[in-house]
């Protein structure tokens, strides 16, 4: 009876020393991928989200829904951008004359009052800028529902006369407004001709220059789209060289100065050539001139 259990005993044992410990090659793999940290990510943050999306995209295949859904977004939406606080009912205008403001406040076309949400600030800005006399526009939204907006206006510094218009320019030669006379700004210099308003630059040049006679200045004249004329009172005129204008018309100044040379009965100096600079005398400057000289004269008067 002893043997006999023994012997049990030693088959149960042998059978327990043939079981392999080692885990099946499934259970081997699968504990390998869970301790990639690749793998447990995805499935403890990608399964989830793989659920989420397909339980929403069953309920979004559903016209009907997908319609309520947008349709409460959008009111939503609304009610909250068209709170009292976003609401915009004035608008100020700043650093602008009183006409130019009235003409800010057409050229900006709101329609108020209206959410600050849906005013499209930029293209309202681009639409002042195109006025000519605004040089530079801001726009904010203030507290209180005010739309500010600054100017930066432009300042009119010459007048450019054409064949057709008298116009105010800007010191970069931009267009500022139109005039009626030249006499509503005598106050600013005139320039004439085609292609002036181009180099409003040198004109400006020209005239600081010539302010030791500014009170004789009549204005500057385009030539040929190539040169200026200066022109005086008295008949007097300045023909300025293409090239190097300013530094021509210093010379002559400073001549004057030591000469008093403008004053004399000269009707043009030309200084288009700046080797060698040409008087054209009055009629009866020449006269004079030939009657010291001893020429007779007698002979050419009728």
């Amino acid at each position: 009876m002893q043997s006999m259990m023994q012997g049990g005993q030693r088959r149960v044992y042998q059978r327990q020393l043939r079981r392999d410990p080692a885990p099946s090659r499934w259970a081997y793999r699968m504990q390998r991928l869970w301790l990639t940290p690749l793998f447990r990510t995805l499935f403890r943050v990608g399964l989830p989200i793989l659920v989420l999306g397909g339980i929403t995209a069953i309920y979004m295949a559903d016209d009907a829904r997908r319609a309520g859904l947008v349709q409460g977004f959008v009111d939503l939406k609304e009610k909250f951008q068209n709170r009292p606080e976003f609401m915009v009912g004035l608008v100020s205008v700043e650093g602008a004359s009183t006409e130019l403001a009235e003409a800010v406040r057409a050229k900006a076309a709101l329609k108020l009052p209206a959410s600050s949400f849906d005013l499209d600030l930029d293209a309202a800005r681009a639409r002042v800028e195109d006025l000519d006399a605004v040089a530079n526009a801001e726009l904010r939204v203030r507290s209180g529902g005010v739309l500010q907006i600054l100017i930066t206006e432009r300042m009119p510094v010459m007048v450019w006369r054409t064949d057709d218009r008298i116009e105010m320019l800007d010191e970069t030669g931009h267009r500022v407004a139109s005039l009626a006379s030249r006499a509503d700004r005598a106050d600013l210099p005139l320039i004439a001709g085609t292609g002036a308003d181009k180099l409003a630059g040198e004109a400006l040049e020209i005239f600081a220059v010539a302010q030791p006679i500014m009170a004789r200045v009549r204005g500057l004249v385009r030539i040929g789209e190539r040169r200026w004329d200066l022109v005086l009172d008295r008949d007097q005129k300045i023909m300025l060289p293409e090239h190097n204008a300013v530094a021509a018309l210093e010379r002559l100044i400073a001549l004057d100065r030591a000469e008093d040379l403008l004053a004399r009965d000269i009707l043009t100096v030309d200084l288009r050539n700046e080797e060698r600079p040409v008087l054209r005398l009055a009629p009866n400057a020449m006269t004079e001139r030939r009657k010291a000289q001893g020429i007779d004269t007698s002979g050419s008067e009728l």
